[in-house]
């Protein structure tokens, strides 16, 4: 590592985990699948993969903030190992190295290893402490988040749920995309939304709390982090405020013209939280019902804000 700043900072976290270092590996190396499974993860979009090295950009959290950098990574599955370097660090970073490392131990478990090397712009003693603060923070979760899935992964399937639904729009694509990326105006145009409080200090990067009513009349509030991109049509999210029911949360609405007019999707993607279904549902309820729940809870949602942004875009043609 060179630094043009001065000395190299190195952070150690490590964790052991109660499951096969080929369970725990499996998880390190799906880094598309970090936003779902890893708190401070918003979002990773794989720019290329040929099987061992790896291109990400990478949207998280750190220290409250919403950073962005693209990595680069080599795997290597034969020693359960994963070298990564930031190739666009933003401020005050200047350069980020680190591995993980998995090694096997008796008894079928296993230790994982986290490190991180850094150096800061100009090595200023505050911003060391804010990398490390935010280095500290964010490897404690994911370590701890790492040992939990890794432990349950035999009933992972369970637990995770994955759907999406559509509509199909006889109108503009920008049109569709305008009414989704105004989240803030959501309260006055959407039955179920009754307040948002939004965000948007860097362009297409939006914090938002919003409260939703539910069938029974209570309040759901909710924080979310949501990243767009006009030009694609999409806008992903991740909510890092869930519901009682939910672990984890993410989601993307995506808008995809064709000839004859625009497919609208809205993808969900959901960790269930076990330990919260009975307390949640009553005492009979089990993961099944759990799934039926939400699914038909957020689908509804989903269905409710697609079928108004179809709404929004059809009646701006007519008025033409």
């Amino acid at each position: 590592m060179v630094s043009l700043s001065g000395r190299v900072h190195r952070t150690v976290h490590s964790v052991e985990v109660d499951a096969a270092a080929g369970v725990v590996y499996g998880l390190i190396s799906d880094a598309v699948q970090w936003p779902l499974y890893f708190p401070p993860n918003v979002y990773v979009e794989r720019l290329e993969f040929d099987g061992t090295n790896e291109r990400l950009r990478m949207w998280a959290t750190a220290n409250g903030e919403v950073r962005s950098w693209i990595s680069q990574r080599v795997q290597d599955p034969q020693e359960r190992r994963i070298e990564f370097h930031q190739t666009l660090p933003q401020a005050p970073v200047e350069t980020m190295h680190g591995t993980w490392v998995v090694e096997e131990r008796p008894g079928g478990t296993s230790l994982l290893t986290l490190l991180h090397d850094f150096t800061v712009v100009g090595g200023r003693p505050e911003d060391v402490a804010w990398v490390e603060s935010a280095c500290d923070t964010n490897s404690r979760a994911e370590l701890a988040n790492i040992k939990r899935l890794a432990e349950r992964w035999t009933r992972l399937d369970e637990l995770v749920l994955s759907f999406e639904d559509s509509v199909r729009v006889k109108g503009p694509a920008e049109l569709v995309y305008d009414f989704l990326y105004r989240v803030g105006d959501w309260p006055d145009l959407i039955p179920h939304v009754s307040r948002v409080d939004l965000t948007e200090d860097s362009p297409g990067v939006q914090l938002m709390s919003m409260d939703t009513l539910t069938a029974d009349g209570s309040t759901h509030t909710t924080e979310s982090v949501r990243v767009c991109f006009p030009h694609a049509g999409r806008i992903v999210y991740k909510q890092t405020a869930t519901p009682a029911l939910m672990e984890a949360h993410t989601g993307e609405w995506s808008v995809v013209p064709d000839e004859t007019g625009v497919t609208v999707v809205s993808q969900h993607s959901v960790v269930l939280r076990e330990e919260a279904v009975t307390r949640v549902l009553g005492p009979a309820a089990d993961l099944t019902t759990a799934r039926r729940y939400v699914r038909r809870a957020l689908g509804q949602n989903s269905s409710t804000t697609l079928d108004l942004a179809r709404e929004h875009a059809e009646t701006a043609v007519r008025m033409l």
